[in-house]
């Protein structure tokens, strides 16, 4: 059985202020990253982003290999003492999150384990490049990614804006490793402080104007995008230079811990912010005088671990051993029309279970004689709700098959949603409509199950029907949400890409499953047997 580490993190920048989180999966045989996620989350508070970033870390775990066992280390206590059962969950928000990680996987194959943030650079970096992304107005690419060789390169975590800590509730803006970022002062006599710290900020600039090369220009480098970690850069910098800057690192750490009163703090801080942005640029000044080969090398190194990813990302499952066999093929028709399909109205496992209309019943006709035709199908499984029995049952007598019906493959149930149209439902219940939209987590109103439940339920599906029909290919008739979900999960986008897929009435999809756990989405709505 493999084992795999999860290390995850989130944080906010404000708590409650712009959040993300970051999640990287590894083997633990060998320590290899498997896989690297984050993603922007809006306004959250750090608790949210710590579990958002769990939550990311365990399914990406499972869509690697759901029979895994998974040791998760994070640097949040709190998350920590209450997925091992220690601490109570008293807060509403957190105890949905900890109940939806607690299904990923079955009882007992998850351990838990608190490390100190130094330990944790790797996640915390990633939900810093997420919430830098989303300031940005972008996605999160794991493709452009450089948290792992920043990790591997000593560089400090964050782009701009970094609060310097997934899980610190900084104020946006703050900078979290460079020599001359200092935090906000403590309690004390401000004033003095805020001198000594300019004082050894000073003495930081003078250190990294003399080197031109060493740590603080290695930094700049990697943070203005051409990602030299430290030390990479063509080092001209002498001992004694390198001796003034760390100097200049413990002068301003001793500065601002003598510091003590509260009157005048938030002052000093924003003088110590100030001269933390001039030594940047100041870095960054130093950095351009860094040699053009050093700079090409660095960009090189960039590319290469960006293609490293893709690759691991993309190219895995079309680059299968030839030995595994035949893999479990599903081809996934979704059922004919109902009354309710072209009003486009919600329609899902909670509502009147229509049946199919005329045109839907000549759909799945139509269906069933491209399928008698291919001459494949091997089994037919179904949702239970009548328009999937129906389209099902006209396939199946078409291939001289039996019908079984499967819970699991059910729609999504929206709740009090079902029956209205998107546009009654944003006039009815835009809140809800809009945390629906912006988070899988999010439920319909009243109750309804959310993206992320769905997820869960059709990846266990999957690996059952998987199990039972190896070398084989199964009709799965089933709903929108259920292909869709599907699919996602064998492409391993994030969530929002079911919003980003055409499917339509009585269409065919394929998606094939091999020994090895990696699959392989063959076809998506094809419709051309309708027309």
């Amino acid at each position: 059985m493999r084992e795999f580490i999860v290390e995850a993190d989130g944080g906010s920048r404000g708590n409650p202020g712009p959040a993300g989180y970051g999640a990287v999966v590894s083997d633990a045989a060998t320590g290899e990253t498997l896989r690297e996620t984050a993603e922007y989350i809006g306004v959250a508070t750090n608790n949210v982003a710590e579990y958002r970033g769990l939550l990311a870390g365990l399914r990406a775990a499972h869509a690697l290999d759901p029979t895994a066992t998974v040791h998760v280390r994070m640097d949040s206590k709190l998350v920590i003492e209450q997925m091992s059962g220690r601490w109570k969950i008293k807060h509403p928000d957190m105890k949905p999150l900890a109940a939806q990680a607690a299904r990923i996987f079955p009882p007992g194959r998850v351990t838990y384990e608190w490390i100190p943030r130094a330990q944790n650079k790797h996640a915390d970096r990633l939900a810093n490049e997420a919430m830098d992304a989303g300031a940005r107005g972008e996605q999160w690419s794991e493709t452009e990614s450089t948290a792992e060789l920043d990790t591997a390169g000593g560089g400090a975590s964050g782009g701009a804006g970094a609060s310097g800590g997934a899980g610190a509730s900084g104020s946006a803006g703050a900078s979290g490793s460079a020599v001359g970022a200092v935090p906000p002062e403590p309690p004390g006599d401000a004033a003095a402080g805020a001198a000594r710290v300019r004082g050894a900020l000073a003495e930081g600039r003078a250190a990294a104007a003399t080197a031109g090369s060493g740590p603080d220009a290695a930094r700049a480098s990697t943070e203005s995008g051409r990602g030299v970690p430290a030390g990479a850069a063509s080092g001209s910098a002498t001992d004694d230079t390198d001796a003034r800057a760390a100097r200049a690192v413990e002068g301003a750490r001793a500065a601002q811990a003598d510091a003590d009163g509260d009157t005048r703090a938030a002052k000093a801080d924003a003088d110590a912010r100030d001269d933390a942005g001039v030594l940047k640029a100041d870095a960054r000044a130093c950095a351009g005088a860094v040699n053009a080969d050093a700079e090409t090398r660095a960009a090189q190194a960039v590319k290469a671990g960006a293609d490293t990813r893709a690759a691991k990302t993309v190219a895995a499952p079309g680059w299968a051993p030839a030995d595994m066999g035949a893999p479990a093929t599903f081809v996934l028709l979704r059922h004919g029309e109902t009354p309710l399909t072209p009003q486009k109205r919600f329609s899902g496992s909670g509502g009147t279970d229509p049946s199919l209309s005329d045109t839907g019943r000549e759909q799945a006709e139509r269906a069933a004689a491209m399928l008698a035709r291919r001459g494949t199908i091997q089994a037919v499984v179904s949702s239970p709700l009548a328009r999937t029995r129906e389209t099902a049952g006209i396939v199946a007598a078409r291939l001289g098959l039996d019908v079984s019906i499967d819970d699991g493959l059910r729609e999504t149930d929206f709740g009090a949603w079902e029956g209205l149209t998107f546009a009654e439902v944003r006039e009815r219940h835009p809140e809800d409509l809009n945390a629906w939209l912006a988070s899988p987590d999010a439920e319909p109103t009243g109750g309804g199950e959310s993206f992320a439940a769905t997820a869960t339920r059709l990846a266990a599906t999957r690996d059952r029907l998987v199990a039972a029909h190896a070398g084989r290919t199964v009709l799965l008739v089933t709903h929108v949400t259920p292909i869709k979900t599907l699919v996602r999960l064998a492409l391993g986008a994030p969530p929002e890409s079911l919003f980003r897929m055409e499917l339509s009435a009585a269409s065919l999809s394929v998606v094939a499953y091999y020994a090895d756990g990696n699959a392989s989405v063959r076809l998506l709505n094809d419709t051309s047997y309708l027309r």
